[in-house]
């Protein structure tokens, strides 16, 4: 379980993100088109799994903006933004936006992605939903880099996440 804060106020999730030198967690999360889409998928690719509670609120926008722009450029690289929102609300925002580089996935069906990777919130005005977090997973599904956002309102550490994407 980890701590992470709204506001200075201290809320829970339901577990800890996987450990660096880990296999990733397989997921089956529904893609905009209604497809399900594993973690099998992007085998031999790199992936930037970008979670966050909703598209819809500043800092969420900002990291899809900011992962689209510098991870999406970046060679046998695929930028997974996950959470809980339709995958027409991802759909539309990404659209609105002008954003090709990054591919949405939807937990909204049984929340099993945000179960599995130890990120649901147990308590809180946010309680169910996705808490910020990013994870590099290698070409082999091996977990490169992961960091839980101590503070939701928080941005990501982009340069943390970029350096794991071109540490081989």
């Amino acid at each position: 379980m980890a701590t992470v804060t709204l506001q200075g106020n201290e809320f829970h999730t339901s577990g800890s993100l996987p450990e660096v030198g880990a296999k990733a967690p397989d997921f089956a999360l529904t893609a905009s088109d209604l497809s399900t889409k594993t973690l099998a998928d992007y085998k031999g690719s790199k992936v930037v799994l970008n979670i966050f509670p909703s598209i819809d609120t500043g800092t969420c926008a900002t990291s899809v903006r900011t992962f689209n722009k510098e991870a999406g450029e970046l060679d046998n690289t695929k930028v997974i933004c996950v959470s809980h929102d339709l995958p027409f609300a991802q759909a539309r925002f990404c659209g609105a936006e002008g954003l090709e580089n990054v591919v949405n996935l939807s937990d909204y069906k049984n929340g099993s992605f945000g179960k599995d990777y130890g990120l649901n919130f147990v308590d809180g005005p946010l309680e169910t939903l996705h808490s910020r977090a990013v994870v590099v997973i290698d070409e082999n599904g091996t977990v490169k880099h992961a960091e839980q956002v101590a503070e939701i309102v928080d941005e990501p550490n982009y340069k943390a996440a970029l350096e794991a994407l071109l540490d081989d």
